[in-house]
């Protein structure tokens, strides 16, 4: 990407596309297109057919989306499904016609089977059984690649489709009730700390396994690949984005509990669901072209945590 390039970052107020806009930035990337919700509501196909044709984007990181953890992917699965089409759809096309001359779709490590093996590799895609809990919002993003597939097939467009681990970091959803596990138990145990250390509720067993990856780090894989490879590089113009190291959830909840200092104890809701039982993707793909995450987990979580008590735990 040329440093004067039109560059339309799709959902730049969220975890992920705030943090390529800040690395966008950084790299004195200086056209940079963005737009809040209110001033451009994705689902309305008339309003993004009038902005592409006015603003005549080069490059679009497709980074907005409705999400959730498993709390609000079993609450609300027709807006997680739905939503996401209607995102997808609108901006996907409207890239072909007005002549984008790449985009990047962010889509999930849930589109995986629930019991594939682990390592994920992106050739698992569509062969079993989708976790349960997040179907919907796993299906619309199987429709995202699907998308970026076939218009590439069809059309001879650029577009690549990423999968990220499990992603945490500033600008994330702490609302308990439809955030990811990250920053639920951040905002958990700093709560429980200030009233006094006590106990700490979770959901499940812990013994699930998942691996994350820091928002920076995610963005700047993206914007590498969006430098360094094109639609037709990658076996299905796809590409796993992660650390190759995962954990289990009662060790997060441990880790998370040391950095913000909480001494009470945590009690397991083993009625809730765990969700799939592993969740490690395969990175060589990227690695192998000379890309690593830079930021450790500990690292990462602390910096989530100062974020979190700058915005949202005053």
């Amino acid at each position: 990407m040329d440093k004067n390039a039109r560059i339309y970052v799709a959902g730049h107020r969220g975890l992920v596309g705030s943090a390529i806009v800040r690395k966008l930035q950084k790299d004195n990337y200086v056209n940079l297109i963005i737009r809040t919700h209110s001033e451009l509501d994705l689902t309305d196909s008339t309003r993004v057919k009038q902005f592409f044709q006015e603003e005549k984007p080069e490059y679009v990181f497709l980074a907005a989306a409705k999400v959730g953890g498993i709390h609000a992917n079993n609450t609300y699965p027709a807006e997680f499904i739905y939503q996401n089409l209607q995102i997808q759809n609108n901006v996907i096309h409207q890239a072909y016609l007005n002549g984008v001359k790449k985009l990047l779709f962010l889509g999930s490590v849930c589109i995986y089977p629930k019991f594939a093996k682990q390592p994920v590799q992106e050739e698992s895609l569509l062969t079993g059984s989708l976790e349960p809990t997040n179907e919907p919002y796993a299906i619309a993003k199987i429709a995202g690649i699907k998308m970026c597939q076939s218009y590439n097939r069809q059309y001879q467009t650029n577009y690549i489709s990423v999968m990220p681990a499990n992603l945490y970091g500033p600008y994330d959803n702490f609302d308990l009730h439809n955030s990811h596990v990250i920053p639920a138990m951040i905002r958990k145990f700093h709560e429980a700390k200030q009233n006094g250390h006590i106990p700490v509720n979770l959901w499940g067993t812990g013994t699930p396994r998942r691996e994350f990856v820091y928002s920076d780090d995610m963005a700047d894989g993206c914007i590498y690949i969006m430098n360094h490879l094109n639609a037709g590089d990658l076996l299905g113009d796809l590409c796993n984005i992660g650390t190759g190291v995962d954990i289990t959830i009662k060790e997060l909840a441990l880790t998370i509990q040391s950095i913000i200092g909480h001494h009470g104890t945590i009690a397991w809701d083993t009625g809730k669901p765990d969700g799939t039982p592993g969740r490690l993707m395969d990175n060589n793909r990227l690695t192998n072209l000379g890309w690593m995450p830079k930021i450790s987990f500990n690292e990462g979580l602390q910096r989530a945590y100062d974020w979190f008590c700058s915005e949202w735990g005053k």
